[in-house]
């Protein structure tokens, strides 16, 4: 066996291996957003930031008692809670108002010209719902110093310090210094400002989406099923287009609040759908031992047989499935705009820039080991989809019993 050979065999099982310590090492949910902020700024008339900030409220309550040392606020906030009565909720929060106060203003600020503006919650505080959870919506007015360089927003509500949540994103989206759009906070990128440039804010979304995808161990290992089980260069980007064209509809509809799922039925379907594409591989496998071969005797539309078609419509079937999981991951359900359209699809060119690298990287291992050692090149696709078949049902079964 030659070196390139061995190099190339090497890399498919340290693939192999590596996904398979992801797969035991990843929790029930492979999505690692476990709070969502959502912030809205406009103008509030001449050096005055309006924000309108929904927080979830039980995680609000608990952060702003144990910050406060408030164990009044944390009992009946989570009486009020458990009662699922809103107005009873919006009585706790008044009645602890400066509680309320300095956690949000402390961990939301807003700058302009170098300086701090100085906040004021507003009277009213109501209720609202965001994916059947309840949210509390603050609204907030910051005085401002005279800037032209517009206005800086920072956030760390809710940091993996305080030890509830993992990795809070804040959705903002803005209105303000002739400006208007949307990005996303996080504790690696807590700042924002209304001076940034179009190709900044393409960045932010194209980054969020390329971030989820990596991050997203259940996505790549559909991907890699969709990989190994495909014969000629021409069925994997058939699949990865129709998969892409699929998760695009239902990512784009669910974040604009058009179609909308419980994660309960979504998250093991999506595992589910890894373990059935990757034992379609092993049952092909099994049934003809020739399936890394080239079609060479395919004709017909796009010169797909009947067993390609068919695998086209099933991954077209779960790629809708996987665009519910994308636009829950990100936290998104908002009216329709396009400022928002605008902001979804360059978070699905994130995803499909990482999508594309893979099949770019692991498909010509893939097709060198099978041409030059087809045996070989059979175990290594074999012990790889075994890998994501298996994931995939252990994933299904945790979600199922709701085991994080």
């Amino acid at each position: 066996m030659s070196s390139a050979i061995r190099r190339v065999t090497r890399a498919l099982l340290f693939v192999a291996g590596v996904t398979a310590l992801l797969a035991v090492a990843a929790p029930a949910s492979a999505h690692g957003i476990l709070s969502v902020v959502y912030a809205d700024l406009s103008s509030g008339g001449p050096g005055v930031v309006h924000t309108q900030l929904q927080v979830e409220y039980d995680l609000f309550v608990v952060s702003a008692a144990d910050a406060a040392k408030d164990d009044p606020l944390y009992r009946a906030g989570m009486d009020a809670f458990d009662a699922g009565d809103a107005e009873q909720q919006v009585a706790v929060l008044q009645a602890h108002r400066p509680a309320v106060s300095s956690y949000v203003t402390e961990r939301f600020r807003i700058e302009a010209a170098g300086q701090e503006c100085a906040p004021t919650l507003a009277d009213d505080i109501t209720m609202t719902q965001q994916d059947g959870v309840p949210y509390a919506v603050l609204g907030l007015d910051y005085a401002c110093p005279p800037s032209e360089n517009g206005h800086e927003a920072f956030s760390s509500l809710f940091p993996d310090a305080e030890g509830y949540v993992t990795d809070t994103k804040t959705i903002l989206t803005y209105s303000l210094d002739l400006h208007e759009g949307s990005t996303v906070l996080d504790a690696e990128h807590p700042s924002f400002t209304t001076a940034q440039t179009p190709l900044e804010r393409f960045w932010e979304f194209f980054r969020l989406g390329a971030e989820h995808l990596l991050t997203g161990i259940d996505h790549i290992l559909f991907l890699l099923a969709l990989i190994v089980g495909s014969r000629r260069l021409r069925e994997v980007v058939i699949a990865a287009t129709t998969f892409t064209l699929a998760h695009s509809v239902t990512f784009i509809l669910a974040a604009t609040g058009v179609v909308a799922a419980p994660p309960e039925l979504v998250e093991p379907t999506i595992a589910l759908s890894i373990a059935v594409v990757g034992a379609w591989y092993l049952w092909r496998l099994w049934r003809g031992g020739k399936v890394d071969q080239d079609l060479s005797h395919a004709h017909g539309f796009l010169r797909l047989d009947r067993a390609g078609w068919l695998r086209v419509g099933v991954v077209f079937l779960f790629g809708l499935v996987h665009g519910l999981g994308f636009a829950s991951a990100l936290g998104i359900d908002e009216p329709w705009s396009w400022t928002l359209l605008w902001s979804l699809l360059v978070f699905n060119v994130g995803i499909e820039a990482v999508q594309i690298g893979l099949i770019v990287v692991a498909f010509p291992l893939l097709v060198l080991l099978r041409r030059h050692y087809p045996r070989i090149g059979m175990w290594a696709s074999g012990l790889l989809a075994v890998v994501v078949t298996v994931a995939g049902l252990v994933w299904f079964v945790q979600r199922i019993l709701g085991i994080e």
